[in-house]
């Protein structure tokens, strides 16, 4: 099972769909896991009046349906940089911790197109995770980077679950994030050589949970 660490070792991370975040001050390659402040207003609570009824979540297990590929081989130990893939899902990690922990406009921020690619502003994307009370995501090994005229790609697997604010019943959903960035063409900027979200799939769409 090739899962990449979440931000607490009992922590899984929120979760999205195609078009989310909010707008930072960091990029995406300096915003890390370690960096995310565990005292932000966090998007998991629990229901009022249902303290007592609320299911366990318990998301498939890779391997399952729904849940992440059961890739058993062994991730390198060697560091990565900030351009190959492994860099890509740092991305992805650090953009559901973003979420999990409330900051929004951080989150948006690592979208493409300044945000944009998101589909809206940074409140339109804060507003998604809205009727949510927990909202979280687990993170699967990246695929290769795909080369294309001067443009890189990156797709990485996510599995993301929370409950429903309003029913507070839970929600599991297998999706994939493609990640882009410029390659190491003259011009481009620091910005443009670093990964950003291009787009949030799911396999399929109970309840349209946000991305």
């Amino acid at each position: 099972m090739r899962l990449i660490p979440a931000l607490l070792a009992a922590c899984s991370l929120a979760a999205c769909s195609s078009g989310l975040p909010p707008a930072a001050e960091n990029s995406a390659n300096d915003t890390s896991m370690a960096e995310v402040d565990q005292t932000a207003p966090a998007a998991t609570e629990r229901a009022p009046g249902n303290e007592q009824q609320l299911e366990p979540l318990s998301p498939p297990a890779p391997g399952q349906p729904g849940g992440l590929p059961d890739d058993r081989t062994p991730l390198s130990e060697a560091r990565f940089t900030p351009d190959s893939a492994q860099g890509a899902a740092n991305v992805v990690q650090t953009y559901y911790a973003l979420v999990e922990s409330g900051r929004y406009d951080q989150a948006w921020a690592l979208w493409s197109d300044g945000g944009k690619a998101s589909g809206g502003d940074a409140k339109a994307f804060a507003a998604r995770f809205a009727p949510y009370s927990e909202y979280h995501a687990n993170i699967g090994a990246p695929g290769r980077i795909e080369a294309g005229a001067g443009q890189r790609y990156v797709t990485v697997p996510v599995q993301v679950y929370g409950r429903a604010r309003a029913t507070a019943k839970p929600f599991y959903q297998l999706g994939e994030v493609t990640l882009h960035r410029a390659g190491d063409i003259d011009g481009a900027t620091p910005e443009q050589r670093a990964w950003h979200i291009r787009a949030i799939k799911f396999r399929d769409d109970p309840g349209k949970p946000a991305q």
